[in-house]
């Protein structure tokens, strides 16, 4: 089934292109079933390629989804569009009286800076507090993830010794747990980030589940009450998407090392190969059906 996006939005071009099936509202309301009402919190600066990213993941399921883009109030974007963002998202003011049967917070290149020194942080937190009880389920990626584990369950991150960026074999705890069903004992997943959480902080909190850890550190994490899931990588990453970021960190004149386990023989000149797809998509399947469309209300009120 499709997702429901604005006719005029530019992902819209790409997922088509891709065969990934998308309408618009004028199609949706013809059709005498229950969409999902599913809320996306951009924090990363190239929102439109972000937005495609996920778009395609939650294209791919038997669902249809009414999708709606959340930027900040209290931050002014630097690599999008006021104008797309004014056409393609809402505020937080504007939508706070509704209700959510999913909602995806992004990661943000911020994680050199304490939590408390993000100039958004305040509203951040207004967003997760409003989550408890007018979302069903909320998937954190990469720093949404460490936001998510410092504010619920007073989990701090800590600075690496040098960026962590590749692809990274990874393992699970509990096969049972309905996000992995399907996945294979080992699998790969993309990850670049400079901080991380420590693995004992996780595993003893009696909150959460460590549900899959790796060569990267932990990776999934998952509160027991099943309302909050925590990524702390990028299985939503395009194929380029690592090379991109190493280009641009070299352009910077940053000192940094290729990705690990990316580039064919280490050689940046040549393209990587997506080791990632399936499980990405098995992923977003596994939350949309298990934690949102199993779980939510058929009526809010």
């Amino acid at each position: 089934m499709p997702i429901n996006i604005p006719k005029e939005m530019p992902a819209r071009e790409i997922l088509e292109k891709e065969k990934i099936f998308v309408m618009d509202e004028e199609r949706a309301i013809t059709q005498d079933i229950r969409p999902l009402d599913i809320l996306i919190l951009n924090l990363m600066p190239e929102k439109q390629k972000t937005e495609v990213q996920l778009l395609r993941l939650l294209g791919n399921t038997p669902l249809q989804l009414n999708i709606s883009f959340v930027h900040m109030e209290t931050h002014e974007s630097k690599n999008t569009s006021k104008s797309h963002l004014d056409q393609f998202y809402t505020t937080f003011s504007e939508i706070k009286e509704k209700n959510f049967d999913g909602l995806i917070i992004t990661g943000a290149p911020i994680e050199h800076l304490p939590f408390e020194q993000v100039n958004y942080w305040d509203e951040l937190k207004m967003i997760m507090e409003w989550s408890k009880k007018h979302v069903t389920s909320t998937m954190h990626i990469c720093w949404g993830a460490q936001a998510a584990l410092y504010h619920h369950y007073n989990i701090d991150k800590y600075e690496l010794p040098a960026k962590v960026s590749g692809i990274y074999e990874h393992s699970i705890s509990d096969p049972t747990i309905k996000l992995v069903h399907g996945f294979d004992d080992i699998y790969l997943a993309p990850h670049s980030r400079y901080t991380g959480v420590d693995r004992s902080e996780v595993e003893i909190h009696p909150e959460l589940i460590l549900l899959s850890n790796g060569g990267a550190g932990p990776f999934m994490i998952i509160s027991k009450d099943e309302k909050n899931i925590m990524l702390t990588g990028h299985l939503e990453y395009d194929t380029t998407t690592l090379a991109e970021e190493y280009v641009r960190d070299l352009n910077k004149g940053v000192d940094i090392l290729p990705p690990e386990n990316y580039f064919p023989n280490d050689d940046h000149t040549k393209k990587p190969s997506n080791t990632w797809r399936s499980h990405s998509h098995l992923l977003f399947s596994n939350w949309l059906n298990y934690y949102v469309y199993q779980q939510t209300p058929f009526n809010w009120n």
